[in-house]
C-alpha cells in the first residue's frame, strides 16, 4: 500500500526488480525512477526476502 506522498507505487516498485533481474545497476534504475540508490536496494531485497507479497 501507498501512502499520499509515495514516489513508488507497486508498479514502480515492480519495475526495479525487473530491470534489476535484467542486469541493469541498481544506482541508474534509482536514477531513471526518481528515487534513492538506498530506496532501490531496499525494495529489491525486500523482493528477494519476501516475493511478490512484500511489494
Amino acid at each position: 500500500m501507498s501512502h499520499a506522498i509515495a514516489r513508488l507505487t507497486v508498479h514502480g516498485r515492480r519495475l526495479i526488480i525487473d530491470r534489476v533481474a535484467a542486469g541493469r545497476p541498481v544506482a541508474h534504475i534509482a536514477a531513471e525512477l526518481g528515487v534513492s540508490r538506498q530506496t532501490a536496494y531496499r525494495w529489491a531485497n525486500r523482493f528477494r526476502a519476501e516475493g511478490a507479497a512484500g511489494l
